[in-house]
């Protein structure tokens, strides 16, 4: 890992109707929109679509981290995330992400391990952690 502080520069085009372009160095161009809720066309990411997929990938790859060094075998970990936006004092905001962590493994000695595991990547999670709202996770562990 580099030394921190870390910085991350993105960049958002757009014009007075249509999808915003976003952009950062290296990696491709990705389109967003307002999600339908906010009366945006379906088919693009959003911002709200975006931070609930941050909290997702950032968790899958806290997991895959904290195994590789736990020496945890496993193979497959499918993580469903759904934010929850609401009004709070007149504002919106996110009032809460769920996570659903589906993890397959060979091994059943190994299973309280892999579930100690999960929690200690919901806690390590930077994503998640940088965020106001309550992240509460469901893990189901299953032997392959």
């Amino acid at each position: 890992m580099q030394d921190l502080p870390h910085h991350y520069a993105v960049n958002a085009h757009a014009r007075s109707e249509g999808d915003v372009t976003l952009g950062a160095a290296g990696v491709p161009p990705l389109a967003s929109c307002p999600p339908p809720e906010f009366g945006g066309p379906e088919g693009y990411w959003s911002p709200e679509s975006l931070l609930t997929a941050a909290v997702a990938d950032c968790f899958v790859l806290s997991f895959r981290a904290i195994a590789r060094a736990s020496k945890l075998d496993w193979q497959t970990l499918d993580c469903d995330v759904t934010g929850v936006l609401d009004r709070v004092e007149g504002r919106l905001r996110f009032t809460g992400f769920s996570i659903t962590a589906r993890l397959a493994i060979t091994d059943a000695a190994a299973e309280a391990k892999a579930a100690k595991l999960l929690d200690k990547a919901e806690a390590n999670c930077l994503v998640s952690a940088s965020l106001s709202a309550p992240v509460a996770l469901r893990s189901e562990i299953r032997i392959a």
